[in-house]
């Protein structure tokens, strides 16, 4: 998968451990954003903000000890409508990209909010799982976790994971490992 650039997405969500937000009713509340250009793998370019939950505005404590979210960030943070404005005024600076994320979670979940929010679609680019092409690219027996493809490159993961904008700029910093020439040292 060669591209231009590689748009790379990671969106951090309400969550809870109890069962009182279901996976259905579960609201972005962060969207970060690295764009990467193709040929260099460098990043060019973020987009960050936190977004206003309407379905479970109070997040649970589990989502903020997860997310280090706080209540806080999202409180003072646009509506979804706004938010989703935002990033496609920065997103289409740019042409002839690939939506990328770390699985599929981050594509189904962009949908759904899309559709609670009566909101189309905002990525006009084909979507990439970047969790599936690094097994495939790597000869993995298994589709590593973040945390564990950083690790299994040689790489400490900075910033704080389950931080959409350090989780996008943490898979990245991949992106040699899946569409460049770089293996993993095993």
């Amino acid at each position: 998968m060669q591209a231009s650039r590689y748009l790379v997405i990671d969106f951090e969500a309400t969550c809870c451990d109890n069962g009182s937000v279901p996976r259905d009713h579960m609201e972005i509340i962060e969207i970060g954003a690295v764009m990467v250009d193709g040929a260099s793998l460098a990043a060019v370019d973020e987009f960050q903000t936190f977004i206003r939950p309407v379905r479970h505005p109070q997040l649970t404590p589990f989502c903020t000890t997860l997310t280090s979210i706080e209540q806080k960030d999202v409180d003072s943070a646009p509506l979804f409508e706004e938010a989703i404005g935002q990033f496609k005024t920065w997103l289409y600076q740019y042409r002839d990209f690939v939506f990328c994320s770390w699985g599929d979670y981050d594509l189904k979940q962009l949908h759904q909010d899309c559709a609670f929010h009566k909101l189309p679609y905002p990525i006009s680019a084909s979507h990439a799982n970047l969790k599936r092409l690094m097994a495939e690219r790597q000869k993995l027996s298994k589709k590593p976790g973040l945390g564990e493809a950083i690790r299994l490159a040689g790489m400490k993961f900075e910033g704080d994971h389950h931080r959409g904008i350090d989780d996008a700029r943490n898979i990245a910093r991949l992106l040699p490992y899946i569409v460049g020439e770089a293996r993993l040292r095993r």
